[in-house]
């Protein structure tokens, strides 16, 4: 059974900032992450590996084990483990995958629409209703066969993939409606084939709507600057774009994304640029944005530069930036989500799985926050220890089942993430399935909107 879906864990917009956690607080996040994993060693027994990343995730992890230890789970004669490790990781470790556009449907369709419960709501007119004025509401979950087969795919090969079923449809219908004679045998196969043609006719629809945004060159200008600051090349033209699109009063939120990629892959702006840029912030947006750039750089998201970056040393390390084929062809890598570059934090999960961490351990300081790798039922707590990733082959190999890893991203992760790690979870080798949670579902606007509309009430 392929275990590779994101459940909530609490739905707090708030959740990123909520990383500070004093003795006897239970109504942060991080309490309610650390009792949700504890309830689910309640019901399938003990986890015997938690390993953790950034400041509340290994907050959380020690309250797990303060958990472990009030309210024991049996580990006696427990066998095999149902789920094997948990690996939480904060938000804040990798803070420049949720600025970046994702470009996976179900990614862009969240980017665009927004994402809400499994649905997303549009103008009638866009899926051809003839309700006109009013707002639809459209279904978006795994019951949906068709989109489940496309929502981890490049938006690309989604256009492709959805054109093609319409036209076998159009195509089945055009040869039944030539032909006076027909086997019962073969009305039923018509008759079945078209049970499809709802959830077909709806991402016909869908994907009419993305494209109309995805074929501007604004679009293709926005990534391509993107995968300019990802790779650290030709900063004036960056700076430059960004300086742009404030000028030319781009939505705020589109302006903060790049700006703050910008400034965290560049371990900050040199003081005369970071000064100028937000003069034009200002003027371009109003001076009450003052309160929100002062939170920004609070939050080490846009600051000055007061130390060399990190960044390059970083992306050679984990292999983040890859050229990839064409966007047409069957991915063979995680980072056909973000047009050539992998999410640092599933690569992150994917050498914990794979060889551990003990391998990246000087990368590992160089991101935010400290790590820890926790063995259930000994005592000492270490920064180096090996989870024994062979055993998820084992477990594969000698009991018929594949064996699972937690991911739990602390204060959000977007779909384009949980995509890759469908994808890893998919790969020949693995020998895991990934179920992924979360303390929410987020892209760089969401993520963004609470420090933007907090910032219009107070400075935090």
């Amino acid at each position: 059974m392929r275990m590779s879906f994101p459940f909530e864990l609490g739905d707090d917009d708030h959740s990123l900032q909520e990383c500070h956690l004093t003795e006897g607080d239970t109504g942060t996040s991080v309490w309610h992450v650390a009792e949700a994993i504890h309830r689910l060693e309640l019901a399938f027994g003990a986890i015997p590996n938690v390993r953790a990343k950034g400041v509340a995730s290994t907050r959380a992890a020690q309250l797990l084990n303060h958990m472990h230890l009030q309210d024991p789970v049996d580990m006696d004669d427990m066998g095999v483990p149902e789920i094997e490790t948990v690996i939480l990781l904060d938000r804040e470790v990798d803070m420049v995958t949720p600025m970046c556009s994702q470009l996976t449907y179900e990614g862009l369709l969240d980017e665009m629409l927004e994402i809400h419960n499994g649905s997303v709501e549009v103008d009638a007119c866009v899926m051809d209703s003839q309700q006109d004025g009013k707002k639809v509401k459209v279904p978006l979950n795994s019951s949906d066969k068709l989109y489940r087969e496309i929502r981890d795919l490049n938006f690309h090969v989604v256009l492709k993939v959805v054109h093609q079923k319409a036209m076998a449809i159009q195509q089945d219908y055009a040869q039944v409606k030539s032909t006076n004679t027909h086997s019962v045998s073969e009305i039923k196969d018509f008759v079945k084939r078209l049970y499809s043609l709802p959830e077909i006719t709806r991402h016909v629809n869908l994907t009419h709507h993305l494209q109309s945004v995805v074929r501007k060159l604004s679009f293709h200008a926005r990534v391509e600057i993107e995968q300019k600051i990802l790779e650290a090349q030709d900063y004036e033209t960056c700076y430059k774009y960004i300086e742009e699109i404030i000028q030319k009063q781009e939505p705020i939120e589109t302006v903060l994304r790049l700006l703050v990629l910008f400034s965290l892959t560049n371990a900050g702006l040199p003081r005369k640029s970071f000064d100028y840029l937000r003069q034009e912030i200002l003027h371009s947006y109003g001076f009450e944005h003052m309160p929100l750039l002062y939170n920004l750089e609070k939050a080490g998201l846009v600051k000055r530069r007061e130390s060399r970056s990190n960044w390059a040393v970083i992306r050679r390390a984990l292999k983040l930036i890859v050229d990839i084929k064409d966007p047409n062809d069957p991915p063979d890598d995680i980072l056909y989500v973000f047009a050539g570059y992998a999410p640092l934090s599933v690569r992150l999960v994917e050498h914990a799985v794979r060889s551990g961490w003990r391998s990246i351990e000087e990368v590992l300081k160089l991101l935010p926050g400290p790590h820890l790798d926790l063995k259930r039922g000994v005592s000492a707590i270490s920064g180096s220890a090996e989870l024994l990733p062979h055993r998820a082959q084992q477990n594969a190999d000698g009991v018929g089942r594949r064996s699972v890893v937690l991911v739990v991203f602390v204060g959000g992760v977007t779909f384009a993430e949980i995509a890759t790690l469908r994808f890893l979870g998919a790969q020949e080798g693995m020998g895991c399935d990934f179920v992924v949670a979360t303390t929410k579902v987020i892209t760089g606007n969401t993520l963004l909107r609470p420090i933007i509309a907090s910032s219009k009430e107070r400075v935090i």
